[in-house]
């Protein structure tokens, strides 16, 4: 199971920037533990979204419990597999 759900909609508005955004809910962890998962998310978009994010879309990604004790480049092979899938 992934460390994370990512989310990705098209907003059809013309602009063809990526938005961002992370969540992640109080069932995994005290507000440390929260903050830590979404300091790895902001490092996983900036290194992943310009190279294989979808133009003119919202991406979200939403923290599940295996993900803080998941490694770094794990997470990152998930979500550029997540990516390739939602390119489709």
């Amino acid at each position: 199971m992934p460390g994370f759900v990512l989310q990705v909609r098209p907003r059809g508005d013309g602009d063809a920037a990526i938005r961002v955004g992370y969540t992640v809910t109080k069932k995994i962890g005290n507000a440390v533990v929260r903050n830590r998962m979404k300091r790895r998310f902001r490092e996983l978009a900036r290194a992943l979204l310009p190279l294989a994010g979808i133009p003119g879309a919202d991406h979200v990604l939403i923290g599940r419990a295996g993900g803080i004790e998941r490694d770094f480049s794990a997470l990152s092979d998930e979500l550029a597999r997540a990516l390739r899938k939602a390119a489709r």
